[in-house]
């Protein structure tokens, strides 16, 4: 608001659009601005009887986008698209990253730890585990990031994702949740430890504690390269080549609306029994549409996303490529420590649809979800004795083509339903560290750190064995 003088020392008053003297008529003319932007904003609004009606970019937008008939197709059909162009464009990229990491930079490292007398106990665990770990999750994650999240931004740039909690509002309150919560539930698509601090913005204890939990249920960056690989050597590969790259990313975009499913299922559990209470109301500010900013969204999704994430990964995989090494390379008997626990846990893993070699895959990679797959060929070779792959027992690897990760997994004893069920176990299993860290942070609570943590696990393992069971019924193999 500003004050100047105007003409016969009457006082000028202006805030925003609205602009007033302040005299004997100052009501007057205080009402006078309020009727004309009134009049104003409604003329944007509304389009009078009889008059003739002008385009409207805004309006027509939000008649498509949040449409009754209309708003929910294209929400899916947008994240479709996002998720087809991430799986085609990151192809390339990955495997030249994966070739002068792994191909060049780790035989150069090898050889120099043999030419300075490095024991091979040290140049295994440094060069095979900890290097290893940390090469796989630049060239595994580094391509799908810089196309997801620049692509995720301009959404959110452009102003669509509000209107995505505009659309689920009503299915969140149903579920007993704020309607803000599909906002930190987009945010978890890129990082859980992410979508849990973005639930500051609901003020309510109870229903950010509801949004806290759920918040798992958003597959997760690290997740996607996992989706990505099944979906396209097991789901795609059922259709004929030319709809293997549509029906795979429909496939991975299938498992991420199940997240959402249960994510409204499990907020309807939770605030009827562990968390009940009233749902609260809050008021949804739609922005206006904005053109790109080309540079803003690579800055912000370059740097600020998809660099800390890559480096929060590498962080964590470090402590797990040295502990999957050492378990391999570490004997009991006539058997190192992972075969012992492979087949410790081999008779639930079939149970429930999996095998041994997966559950221990996802106890190593609790630090982070980007090297279960590495960690997956390494153990499935280690345990079935598969001849002409990887390097050695600790060694995690890359293949060059999808023939080879199916020649390990089927060695392994894969089916289509296992494929499947580890999707869904993906989908449903604990949170990585640094999110369950988060939690605890954010929480300041053991107890709902525990519940975050244990509950995805249970309704993983329960989902599995269900799927397994209706499979086996209806006859289906493995």
């Amino acid at each position: 608001m500003t004050t100047v003088s105007g003409p016969n020392d009457d006082i000028l008053i202006k805030a925003g659009n609205l602009r007033w003297k302040l005299g004997e008529n100052f009501h007057d003319s205080l009402m006078e601005s309020l009727y004309t932007e009134a009049s104003r904003l409604a003329d944007r609004a509304v389009t009078r009887t009889g008059a003739q009606q002008h385009f409207n970019w805004d309006r027509t937008l939000d008649q498509l986008l949040t449409g009754r008939w209309t708003g929910f197709p294209l929400m899916v059909a947008l994240l479709m698209v996002v998720f087809w162009i991430t799986i085609a464009g990151a192809n390339v990229p990955s495997a030249l990253i994966a070739s002068l990491l792994i191909d060049t930079v780790h035989p150069m490292l090898q050889t120099f730890g043999s030419n300075i007398g490095m024991p091979w106990w040290l140049s295994g665990l440094l060069f095979d585990g900890v290097y290893l770990a940390a090469a796989w999750v630049v060239s595994v994650m580094l391509p799908p990031m810089a196309i997801f999240f620049p692509l995720f931004t301009l959404l959110e740039d452009f102003g669509y994702l509000p209107r995505v909690a505009f659309n689920l509002d009503h299915l969140f309150r149903k579920a007993g949740a704020h309607g803000k919560q599909a906002l930190s539930m987009s945010m978890g698509y890129g990082c859980n430890a992410a979508g849990v601090i973005a639930t500051r913005v609901i003020d309510s204890p109870r229903e950010r504690l509801i949004a806290i939990i759920t918040n798992n249920f958003s597959l997760c960056n690290g997740r996607w390269p996992t989706q990505i690989l099944i979906a396209t050597l097991y789901i795609g590969a059922l259709a004929p080549p030319a709809l293997g790259g549509l029906i795979s990313a429909s496939a991975v975009v299938a498992v991420a609306l199940l997240g959402v499913a249960i994510t409204f299922l499990t907020s309807w559990l939770l605030s009827r029994t562990m968390l009940k209470g009233e749902v609260s109301t809050f008021s949804l500010e739609l922005p206006p549409y904005r053109p790109p900013q080309i540079l803003r969204t690579l800055h912000t999704s370059l740097i600020d996303r998809t660099l800390l994430v890559l480096w929060r990964a590498v962080v964590f995989a470090v402590p797990a490529g040295a502990v999957t090494w050492l378990i391999a390379n570490i004997p009991i008997g006539d058997q190192s420590i992972a075969q012992h626990v492979i087949a410790l846990l081999n008779p639930f893993g079939m149970l429930v649809g999996l095998n041994g070699v997966i559950l221990l895959a996802y106890i190593i990679a609790i630090p982070a979800n980007e090297i279960v797959i590495p960690t997956v060929l390494m153990l499935t070779v280690l345990s079935s004795g598969a001849a002409n792959y990887g390097e050695g027992a600790g060694v995690m690897f890359d293949l060059e083509d999808h023939r080879q990760y199916l020649a390990v997994f089927n060695a392994g004893g894969w089916t289509l339903l296992t494929a499947i069920n580890l999707m869904l176990f993906s989908l449903l299993h604990n949170p990585c560290s640094t999110a369950i860290y988060t939690i605890y942070k954010e929480t300041g609570s053991v107890k709902w750190t525990v519940v975050s943590t244990l509950l995805p696990i249970v309704m993983g393992l329960g989902l599995c064995f269900l799927v397994t069971q209706i499979w086996r019924l209806l006859g289906g193999a493995g």
